[in-house]
């Protein structure tokens, strides 16, 4: 089974931004938005992850507790209510619709994990995702 780890990272937030996927503790998809944001740059790993398994189980480690929350929680609600929440709209709606697509797709364990507090994994997909941002990168590795 893969283990993938991903991260986003935007500087300033909003500005700026990248990702990374990490599979097996090896770089393996990154991406950059010359405008984005923190938020959509850490949905945009999952999504990346979750299609690069292609319906394999996987594990996926991330530090975003929100995505997780959005594709696993929220998310089934808020299709049910034709994308409508209380409160006011949904922000990101496309990147909420498609990882909620893509993960109903799949066979990933979505899996939390504390950032910046020394898991290998993590730090990897960190330091790629500020590559990605730093030096524009996009694509396999």
């Amino acid at each position: 089974m893969a283990v993938y780890y991903t991260d986003g990272s935007c500087s300033p937030n909003p500005g700026p931004g990248g990702f990374a996927v990490i599979r097996d503790m090896q770089p393996l998809i990154v991406g950059h938005d010359l405008q984005s944001t923190n938020i959509r740059m850490e949905g945009s790993a999952l999504i990346a992850a979750m299609k690069d398994a292609a319906g394999s189980e996987c594990v996926i480690y991330t530090d975003s507790e929100f995505w997780i929350n959005v594709i696993t929680k929220w998310a089934p609600g808020w299709a049910a209510k034709d994308w409508k929440k209380k409160g006011g709209e949904i922000k990101n709606l496309d990147l909420v619709q498609e990882a909620y697509a893509v993960y109903g797709q799949s066979k990933a364990t979505l899996t939390w994990v504390r950032g910046h507090e020394g898991d290998a994994g993590n730090e990897l997909a960190d330091e790629w995702a500020n590559r990605a941002r730093l030096e524009r990168l996009n694509g396999y590795l």
